[in-house]
């Protein structure tokens, strides 16, 4: 019988695939972890921040605020997710959210398109968005941050000329209950968990996630697979638009209107953010949307936080140093040496 005389070395390419999913696991106590002490935190120094009351036959307080402005981040970091996942980015989803809030504002108060066909417009122009970045990046194999630098710049001018300059009120009974709740709460975080659930019943109960990482992981050898990997690429890329479109609705429904020169703006970096802080690596292949729920709700209740006790001119301050205090805690590397020490 076959021994061996030396222990298996955990920093080998094999061993590193064999540990990938506790590591995974691993990656995603740290955001957890950080997102019940700044709750801690906000509940002892933040007065009434725990508070929950019912009125109107809904919930109300701080912490329900923060679920129902989880919901668009929550949307956003998912579609972010499958987009790293294949090696790519997406920077042009807060100019998409502003597209598709202006197309349902000009649709809806200019044209008098009911509420739903309006909606439907604005899904299609998303998905539209999503698939020219898509075809940028798989067709013309240029750079994903060139591709969609491209639209982040173009969209939004696009959106303030469909939309205008002026601040569109936006009504109707479908965005009444999108920004209002539902069985007493917030049905924008609803929309987001419900979002959250669909996406990872449909990569996890079938191929699609092992197809993503595959891409994500090693397009070439994806690719003499059998992997249609441009496929792949593309329909990533019209999800995240989709996504994206989606958060602007819930965006247009919790300000009852839409400004297309101010929605949207630096939530391609939140939505990135959160899900790396997720786990989830900018280089591609595995992923976790578990890890991107737990980013998005991070970065809403640490920015809810700061406003509450800084002043605004310092409030990106602190965000970083959390940001950052994460991100090392996440780093094996970074771990390891002070292990070491």
């Amino acid at each position: 019988m076959t021994q061996f005389s030396t222990p298996l070395d955990y920093s080998s390419p094999a061993a590193e695939r064999y540990s990938a999913v506790p590591r995974l696991w691993t990656r995603l106590l740290w955001p957890a972890l950080g997102l019940v002490l700044l709750i801690v935190f906000d509940l002892l120094l933040i007065p009434h921040f725990g508070r929950i009351t019912v009125s109107n036959g809904r919930l109300t307080g701080t912490l329900i605020e923060i679920f129902r402005w989880s919901g668009p981040q929550i949307t956003l970091a998912i579609g972010m997710t499958l987009v790293l996942a294949t090696g790519g980015v997406d920077l042009s989803v807060g100019a998409v959210m502003a597209l598709a809030g202006a197309v349902v504002g000009e649709l809806i108060t200019q044209r008098g398109w009911p509420p739903v066909m309006a909606i439907a417009a604005a899904m299609v122009v998303s998905l539209a968005a999503g698939a020219w970045n898509g075809l940028l990046v798989t067709l013309l194999d240029i750079q994903p941050i060139v591709a969609t630098l491209v639209l982040m710049v173009a969209g939004r001018g696009i959106a303030q000329s469909v939309g205008g300059s002026a601040h569109l009120e936006v009504g109707g009974s479908i965005f009444d209950w999108l920004g209002g709740s539902t069985l007493g709460l917030p049905t924008e975080g609803l929309v987001g968990l419900l979002v959250f659930a669909i996406t990872v019943s449909f990569v996890r109960l079938s191929n699609a996630g092992l197809l993503i990482e595959a891409t994500g992981g090693n397009p070439v050898a994806s690719r003499y697979a059998g992997v249609g990997v441009k496929r792949v690429v593309l329909m990533a890329y019209i999800f995240c638009g989709l996504c994206a479109g989606l958060a602007g609705l819930l965006q247009t429904a919790e300000n009852h209107g839409v400004d297309p020169s101010q929605m949207g703006v630096y939530w391609e970096l939140d939505a990135i953010l959160a899900v790396v802080l997720g786990g989830t690596s900018l280089m591609g292949g595995r992923f976790s949307l578990t890890g991107a729920v737990l980013g998005a709700f991070l970065i809403v209740t640490l920015t809810t936080s700061i406003q509450s006790k800084v002043p605004v001119e310092y409030a990106l301050i602190p965000k970083a140093i959390v940001v950052i205090v994460v991100c090392l805690l996440q780093s094996d590397t970074f771990r390891r040496k002070i292990s070491r020490r």
